[in-house]
């Protein structure tokens, strides 16, 4: 199995595939500048790999650097400006695509714009194969089995210590501030809508403790509502870190910041929770914990491209749930420390 990673010099490049092969699968490392691929094949110890340049809106040597892979992983931010050329490519080319967008506007426009393309090249795309988009998604479909008829799901992410986000992920920050300071997309009787007010100003994360919430584009508003007969999905997340987020950055201050570190990536834990209301009332918590966000989100990108390699879903552009059964990929990933749950508001506890 070959798979070419796109933007493979970048932090979210390197540990996607240094995970490709650590899962004994070949990667193809793709970017735009030559020297930057050398130093990422050195920096990984990588002494046999094909390098390949390809800028981003150059189709033939996109092609030309997908040729005889069987899927391409795009790490290569921001997504929103750069990554349309790159799906295109892979669907043309005949390669199942995967990518580590977080951001929800893009995520949205591959479901728009490319299901027709994906299925009629029999191809499967998969954007946003991350550590918050994928197990989210997946506990979402979970919940929707056992609660029946569900009249609304609020999705809530934390993430607690790990160093800050990466120059990669403050780039796409940058890129979709709008979106941030509106709060993204809310999906309500059948449509996605921006602007929309949040019905709620807190949620417990762990205990009983209420924290302070604000609305924010999770991938999860644009997935869940694809296989989940819902009638509203939000996303939301701490208002301490979303005014964080709204404050301006500079290239000069991302310039300045330093990727996390492997140490510091170890003491980071990640935490989702989904609390969803049926229409008689009933409310089911869905919660994932999980360390290393960034690692954690290679190693589920990964793991989706070898399940599409290997035929594991149909054609199309697909939401986790849609290409995947979710109580086994979930339990899949108990290997990378990740653990979910759903229970009862009451506490009583569902095993899964």
């Amino acid at each position: 199995m070959r798979v070419a990673v796109y933007g493979a010099n970048g932090f979210q490049g390197k540990l996607t595939t240094a995970m490709l092969m650590q899962n004994g699968i070949q990667a193809v490392l793709v970017g735009r500048n030559q020297e930057r691929l050398t130093a990422a094949a050195g920096e990984l110890e990588m002494s046999a790999v094909e390098l390949r340049v390809a800028e981003a809106t150059d189709r033939r040597a996109l092609l030309r650097a997908f040729e005889g892979c069987g899927a391409v992983i795009n790490c290569a931010g921001p997504f929103t400006r750069r990554a349309e050329p790159i799906v295109s490519a892979a669907i043309a080319a005949g390669y199942h695509y995967v990518d580590t967008a977080g951001e929800q506007g893009f995520v949205k426009s591959v479901f728009d714009n490319f299901s027709g393309e994906a299925q009629k090249a029999g191809v499967t795309v998969l954007p946003s194969a991350t550590d918050g988009a994928v197990p989210g998604d997946l506990v979402a479909h979970m919940i929707a089995r056992r609660a029946g008829q569900i009249d609304s799901i609020i999705v809530a992410h934390k993430i607690v210590g790990g160093g800050g986000p990466s120059k990669g992920s403050l780039r796409s920050v940058v890129e979709t501030c709008g979106d941030i300071a509106a709060g993204g997309l809310t999906y309500e009787d059948g449509a996605w809508r921006n602007g929309e007010p949040l019905d709620r100003s807190t949620i417990a994360f762990l205990g009983d403790e209420e924290v302070a919430i604000s609305k924010f584009p999770l991938i999860e508003a644009v997935t869940i509502p694809r296989h989940v007969w819902v009638r509203r999905v939000v996303g939301v997340i701490e208002t301490s870190i979303a005014t964080r987020l709204s404050v301006p950055f500079s290239e000069q201050m991302i310039e300045a910041v330093s990727n996390p570190s492997p140490d510091v990536r170890k003491d980071q834990t990640f935490l989702i929770v989904l609390e969803a209301t049926s229409t008689d009332g009933g409310v089911l918590r869905g919660t994932v914990e999980g360390t290393d966000a960034y690692g954690t989100t290679a190693a589920i990108a990964v793991e989706c491209t070898r399940r599409l390699v290997e035929g594991q879903a149909r054609s199309g552009v697909l939401a986790a749930s849609q290409a995947f059964e979710p109580v086994e990929f979930l339990d899949r990933l108990a290997a990378y420390n990740v653990r979910w749950r759903i229970e009862e508001k009451t506490r009583k506890a569902f095993m899964p």
